[in-house]
């Protein structure tokens, strides 16, 4: 079983008790939250006479899709560069706080409000592209891919993992937050690191100065 790391106090955020308390999330939060509505996009799916096989291939097809959302997500929203202060607030907000606190357990997972409005976007999205019906295993597949990102998340920041697999994310997570906050944008996997090369972070000509995420 892993270790759980130490848990420091928590970084205030807002003075209105509500506003704060809303930047906190209970790690089962999400499960509750887009586990059920997987769940009854798949259902519903072979409801209305899609093929299994379909089904099933579509939802991996999500699935996948997820994690270079993930990956798109990470390196230009959460990091995204501000130009004013209140953008710098912004961006705190975002993820600035997670860099400051990464250990905070009540903020590794997505608030549900932020979330809620993300994944409204997002269907509504694939609906356009993929019609009425198919876009429910695909967004089914693509709400497991977003679980795991977060639980993922969540544990390499949590615990002292034992297992290979997690000891290779953790160990590819904390070298973006204390060694290149400018690569390594994958939680849940490296793949689009490899693949748009950004594991490693890019020095720049000294006229142009050294890329640094937000």
């Amino acid at each position: 079983m892993a270790a759980t790391l130490k848990q420091e106090p928590s970084i205030r955020l807002f003075k209105n008790p509500v506003l704060e308390a809303l930047t906190h999330v209970h790690p089962m939060v999400p499960l509750l939250m887009w586990g059920p509505v997987s769940l009854f996009l798949l259902v519903r799916s072979l409801q209305t006479g899609l093929p299994g096989l379909g089904v099933l291939g579509v939802g991996f097809v999500g699935l996948f899709f997820w994690t270079l959302i993930e990956y798109v997500l990470h390196r230009f929203v959460f990091h995204f560069k501000p130009h004013a202060p209140w953008q710098e607030r912004i961006a705190y907000l975002i993820h600035g706080i997670h860099h400051d606190q990464p250990q905070d357990a009540t903020r590794l997972v997505m608030p549900p409000t932020a979330a809620l409005f993300l994944a409204t976007v997002l269907y509504l999205s694939f609906r356009l592209v993929l019609g009425v019906q198919w876009v429910m295993p695909f967004f089914a597949g693509f709400l497991m891919g977003y679980l795991c990102y977060d639980y993922i998340h969540y544990a390499i920041h949590h615990f002292m993992p034992r297992h290979a697999v997690l000891k290779a994310l953790k160990n590819h997570h904390m070298k973006h937050h204390y060694m290149m906050h400018g690569a390594r944008w994958g939680v849940s996997s490296p793949l689009w690191d490899v693949i748009f090369g950004t594991m490693e972070e890019k020095v720049l000509p000294p006229s142009q100065g050294v890329v640094h995420g937000a």
